[in-house]
């Protein structure tokens, strides 16, 4: 980047002392001496342009994309960031009343951007970035919510982070008190039943409202996989037949954990 600045720095200087050397209104330079200036200056000011546009860089080709995100290197990332959040998922299985019933994992690398003049998103950067996202739905009990949510308060006591929400998460504590009848929503009178638990970016849990009738709000599916090309696009759905429609027929609702998305690797330009 510093090498780019020097070289557009260049260019402007150049750029300036052929205005001012050439300029119309200059009574010390003949035309002709006008004509013989900007041949001289305009090789070296072409020659300063080409390399601009060469240090700014281009788009990373499809070709390159693919060899970076086959590399060891984010064949690594990429297995321990899947690895992590699959320990995630098994966590709440295994400590909360939540049975697991669908996993959905989408894993995407994109190639950087020719450089952003106009409106910058930061895509110009870098060479490639691989991102991934993960989501867990959950089957449960409608009639048992108030369990249910102070089953993962107090797993999330033994466990820690995975699992972020316990007892002491006031909000928490409201939300089961609401389901146990002893109090109205927190968020006011006439308004909808909670319908999720979310602390910082760590991670979100949501539900099915079940007390609110058909105007409550559901769980919805998982939108349908990107096309699965690896190692550049990768989309899991574990079980490939199972919809969170069949989890709320099987189980009466449902839960769903949405973890945030992760940049696992990037190669910066």
């Amino acid at each position: 980047m510093a090498t780019t600045f020097w070289i557009v720095t260049l260019v402007l200087a150049v750029l300036l002392a052929t205005v001012a050397a050439t300029w119309p209104g200059s009574p010390a330079l003949s035309r002709q001496q006008r004509s013989r200036i900007r041949r001289v200056i305009g090789l070296p000011f072409t020659i300063v342009l080409v390399l601009v546009l060469a240090a700014c860089g281009r788009a990373t080709s499809e070709k390159t994309v693919r060899k970076l995100a086959g590399s060891p290197e984010a064949l690594k990332a990429r297995q321990e960031a899947e690895l992590a959040s699959r320990d995630i998922i098994a966590a709440w299985d295994a400590e909360t009343p939540l049975t697991l019933g669908l996993v959905v994992l989408e894993d995407v690398c994109v190639g950087g951007s020719a450089p952003e003049w106009l409106f910058p998103t930061g895509a110009d950067k870098y060479k490639i970035k691989c991102a991934m996202s993960v989501a867990a739905y959950f089957g449960a009990d409608p009639r048992r919510m108030a369990d249910t949510i102070d089953g993962v308060l107090r797993a999330g006591d033994r466990t820690g982070p995975p699992i972020p929400f316990n007892h002491e998460f006031h909000y928490a504590r409201t939300v089961v008190d609401y389901y146990r009848g002893k109090t109205g929503n927190s968020e006011g009178p006439g308004t909808w039943e909670p319908m999720q638990l979310s602390r910082g970016i760590n991670l979100t849990l949501s539900w099915d409202q079940v007390r609110s009738g058909h105007t409550g709000q559901l769980i919805e599916e998982p939108r349908p996989c990107i096309p699965h090309e690896p190692p550049v696009r990768r989309c899991l759905r574990e079980p490939a037949s199972t919809s969170v429609a069949d989890l709320r027929r099987e189980y009466g609702m449902v839960f769903k954990i949405t973890m945030p998305v992760k940049d696992y690797f990037t190669v910066w330009k």
